[in-house]
C-alpha cells in the first residue's frame, strides 16, 4: 500500500442526519461533537435534525461540517488510521488544518463560525448562486463563464467545473452550457463562495486571523489556493481561499505523484471520493459517511498494510 491521504469534505455534502450513526456509536466522535457544540447549542439539532433550508445556511452549514469532519478524524484515529497527506475542500481546509495540528480543534471551530458569518454576510447582499458544469472541457466553460459574467471556481475534476455569480447570470450560464452539449448541477448553498463577490469577507478574515497563533503542522498539508503544499503564510492562504479559486483537481494529481494512492473522504456523503475517482481511476477511494463505512475502510487498510 503506498500513501494515505485525508480529504476534508466541502459545503454542499451536507444532509439532515448527517452523523447521527456515528454520534451513536462511537464515543470518540460523540466527544468531540459534544465538546464544541458548548459554544454551538444548536449544533446536535441541525446536523440530525435541521431541515435543507437550514444546512443550506452558511453560518449553519460550516460549523456542522467541521465538527462532523473532526469527529470523524477522531473516530479513524483511535482505529488506528493515520494519514500521510491532508486536504479539505473550502471549509474542509479548515478542518484538515486543524487535524494537522496547526490549531487546536476548538480554535478552528471558533474560525469557522467567524469565516461562515463573513460569508454570509456577503451572500445576504445580493442573490447569488453556483451551479457545477458537466462535460464540457476548461476552455468552454471559461469563455462561457465569461460570457455569462460569472466566474469559474471550483476546478474539481476533468469534465465538472463549479462556476459563482448572480442568480439570473448563473441561469443563462446553465442554459448556455446545456446548448454547448454539457449539463449543469445547482449547488445546495446560498452564496458565489471563491468568487470576487467574497473579496470583502476574505479581508475582514484576514483582520480575524491576526489573532490566531498557527503552529506547523504535523502532517503535510495542501492549500486550496495553490494547489500544492502549505508554505509562506497560513493566514494570508487561508482568507486567500474565500474570494479564490479552489484547485482541487491539482491536489489530488500533487498527491498522486507523491506517492498516494489511497484517499479517504473525511466527511458526509461521497462527493469528493467520486471526483478522485473521474481524476485517477486507479487509486483507491473511501467514504466515512456512515459508521459501516468506517469498519468496511479501517479492516481494508489494516489488511492492505
Amino acid at each position: 500500500m503506498g500513501a494515505i491521504a485525508f480529504l476534508f469534505s466541502g459545503q454542499g455534502a451536507q444532509y439532515s442526519g448527517m452523523g447521527k450513526e456515528l454520534y451513536d456509536t462511537s464515543p470518540h466522535a460523540r466527544e468531540v461533537i459534544t465538546s464544541l457544540g458548548t459554544s454551538f447549542p444548536d449544533l446536535t439539532r441541525l446536523c440530525f435534525q435541521g431541515s435543507e433550508d437550514e444546512l443550506k445556511r452558511t453560518v449553519n452549514t460550516q460549523p456542522c461540517l467541521y465538527a462532523l469532519e473532526s469527529a470523524i478524524a477522531a473516530e479513524l484515529t483511535a482505529d488506528g488510521i493515520r494519514p500521510d497527506f491532508l486536504a479539505g475542500f473550502s471549509v474542509g481546509e479548515i478542518a484538515a488544518l486543524a487535524f494537522s495540528g496547526a490549531v487546536s480543534t476548538a480554535e478552528g471551530f471558533e474560525l469557522v463560525r467567524t469565516r461562515a458569518a463573513l460569508m454570509q454576510r456577503e451572500s445576504e447582499n445580493i442573490e447569488t448562486a453556483m451551479t457545477a458544469a458537466l462535460r464540457l472541457e476548461e476552455e468552454k466553460v471559461k469563455a462561457l463563464a465569461a460570457e455569462c459574467n460569472v466566474y469559474p471556481v471550483n476546478f474539481n475534476a476533468p469534465g465538472q467545473i463549479v462556476v459563482s455569480g448572480q442568480a439570473a447570470d448563473i441561469e443563462v450560464f446553465e442554459a448556455k452550457a446545456k446548448e454547448h452539449g454539457g449539463r449543469a448541477m445547482r449547488l445546495k448553498v446560498t452564496g458565489a463562495f471563491h468568487s470576487p463577490y467574497m473579496e470583502k469577507a476574505s479581508r475582514d478574515l484576514r483582520r480575524e486571523l491576526d489573532r490566531i497563533e498557527f503552529s506547523p503542522p504535523r502532517i503535510p498539508l495542501y492549500s486550496n489556493v495553490t494547489g500544492q503544499r502549505y508554505g509562506g503564510d497560513f493566514k494570508d492562504l487561508l482568507a486567500m481561499q474565500v474570494a479564490a479559486p479552489v484547485y482541487f483537481e491539482k491536489i489530488v494529481r500533487a498527491m498522486i505523484q507523491e506517492g498516494v494512492d489511497t484517499f479517504i473522504e473525511v466527511g458526509p456523503g461521497s462527493v469528493l471520493a467520486a471526483l478522485v475517482k473521474k481524476i485517477d481511476g486507479t487509486v483507491r477511494t473511501y467514504i466515512t459517511d456512515k459508521p459501516d463505512d468506517i469498519r468496511r475502510l479501517t479492516a481494508e487498510v489494516r489488511n492492505a498494510e
